[in-house]
């Protein structure tokens, strides 16, 4: 069990973190812009869930380091991959650190963007898979690590969380974000969502906008049109769907990955040259 110094580490890690969103170069609202001025190209991955094999891979590979003119992006560690001993806690939250931690590192090429269970946890929403209460174990997890001081702890995470982008842009038209609403092509959907410096409990309630994008499962092509016309996007890049395969192709705008099932993928993209859908799922590659 931690003692005080490491968490205070792990405060003042959550702090930085959250500055360095904040002061993303590109960002505006919840939204990152990219353009040729900010890199050459992008690393762009989904669902970790704890599996953090896949998540030193995926740093490996883009190897920010000695790629100056490269971006990561990431999404949703929390809930998945190893417990602790006693197989009552889930230590995703470590990965959540290295991720904060990725985040001071390369504050302007390094993005992790909000997804379904990043907000359950801000949000105390609780999800349920295979008989398990996800944020149970991950508050387990928490507690296992630093004891009595793992609530305020999950507070310093919730608050990093709280000033993590909702979307990032690229310059040639891709859009990426954990997924798409539901229903836009019947019900519109308020874009208004990502130029909010600041998401409130509405917005991340069941119904808000927030909410809408990171939880909707909607791959109707029509749907995809819309919302895509309404973000200002040719490519939509998604996560959130389990995919047998490691990726799915649901209609000619949408593309969704999975970076932890069992044939885990990601996909290097250029930030401004002009690209296809098709050139897109070509560039798709694995991580076993």
């Amino acid at each position: 069990m931690a003692g005080a110094n490491l968490a205070q580490q792990t405060y003042d890690l959550c702090n930085e973190g959250m500055i360095a969103n904040r002061g993303t170069r590109g960002r505006k609202g919840a939204l990152v812009t990219l353009s040729s001025e900010d890199g050459d190209d992008i690393v762009i991955s989904t669902d970790i869930h704890g599996q953090r094999l896949n998540f030193e891979q995926l740093v490996e590979i883009a190897d920010l380091a000695n790629n100056p003119r490269r971006h990561l992006l990431m999404q949703e560690v929390c809930h998945g991959g190893p417990t602790y001993p006693d197989g009552r806690g889930c230590m995703s939250h470590l990965v959540l650190e290295d991720v904060i931690r990725l985040k001071t590192e390369f504050p302007d090429r390094f993005h992790f963007i909000l997804s379904n269970h990043e907000l359950a946890e801000v949000m105390d929403f609780p999800i349920a898979k295979g008989n398990r209460m996800l944020n149970l174990q991950f508050r387990c997890g928490i507690e296992q690590m630093y004891g009595e001081l793992a609530e305020e702890v999950r507070h310093r995470y919730v608050d990093f969380l709280l000033s993590c982008p909702l979307a990032v842009r690229l310059e040639n038209g891709v859009f990426i974000s954990h997924s798409a609403p539901e229903g836009v092509d019947r019900d519109g959907f308020d874009t208004e969502i990502l130029n909010r410096n600041r998401l409130s409990a509405d917005d991340m309630k069941p119904g808000g906008a927030a909410f809408q994008l990171v939880w909707g499962r909607d791959f109707r092509p029509r749907n995809a049109q819309v919302f895509a016309e309404l973000v200002d996007a040719e490519i939509l890049i998604h996560g959130h769907e389990p995919c047998k395969d490691g990726f799915h192709v649901p209609n000619n705008q949408q593309i969704i990955l999975d970076c932890c099932g069992p044939n885990p993928v990601y996909v290097i993209i250029p930030i401004a040259d002009a690209i296809t859908h098709r050139d897109v799922v070509e560039r798709i590659q694995s991580l076993n």
